[in-house]
């Protein structure tokens, strides 16, 4: 399977030491998105995520240089944990309908962890500089990628005979898009299915495009 490339390669760092580099970026991106959530953005200042964080000021710019740095490494923190969760998902299981199963699994669990995350994503994307919101798109579009693929081998294999070609990029934008309505509905979904009972309902109704019932 195609890896998702990190995009932490792509924002400038003093520190030698790349697996510290991941462990603090992760500490700044969990304080940022809570601070981003509750007074957004803009309002925002570098000086409130470093707190937040447990950091100084002059030690948080050793790992970013800007707000706009820790947004991009949000939307990295997302691509980086589906494509984990996913990737274990396919090492557990290759058979047919379980293997669809086991993914749609592993990526809507992603969803409900990083529910904030995504929202802020949707939210603030805008206010990254272009190139980076290309970045962004295009890991979006790797995501839906995965589903597509492990869609077309079960296709290949006659696990899902009612599924042509056409079809297969539409069914795996869909998987995408229902893991993010956890996010977008959890105000009222959360009142009535446990996550649990959402990934059995979801997981079912795409099974059931898959195979024609």
């Amino acid at each position: 399977m195609k890896q998702i490339a990190s995009n932490m390669k792509d924002i400038p760092t003093q520190i030698k030491n790349p697996e510290l580099v991941k462990r603090r970026r992760r500490q700044i991106v969990d304080a940022a998105v809570q601070l981003f959530i509750e007074n957004g953005f803009h309002k925002t200042t570098t000086r409130q995520i470093a707190k937040a964080a447990g950091f100084s000021i002059g030690s948080l710019y050793e790992y970013v240089a800007s707000k706009e740095d820790v947004l991009y490494l949000v939307c990295d923190a997302i691509h980086a944990e589906v494509e984990r969760g996913v990737s274990e998902a396919l090492k557990r299981t290759t058979r047919g309908r379980e293997a669809l199963a086991e993914v749609i699994r592993e990526y809507f669990l992603v969803c409900h962890r990083m529910c904030d995350h995504i929202l802020l994503i949707y939210q603030e994307t805008q206010s990254l500089p272009p190139q980076w919101r290309r970045k962004v798109l295009e890991n979006e579009i790797n995501i839906t990628g995965i589903f597509v693929k492990v869609l077309a081998r079960l296709v290949e294999t006659g696990n899902f005979p009612y599924i042509n070609e056409r079809s297969i990029e539409l069914v795996a934008h869909n998987i995408s898009v229902l893991g993010h309505m956890w996010t977008f509905r959890r105000w009222f979904l959360a009142r009535h299915y446990s996550i649990e009972d959402y990934i059995e309902l979801q997981t079912d109704f795409i099974l059931g495009i898959s195979t024609g019932r």
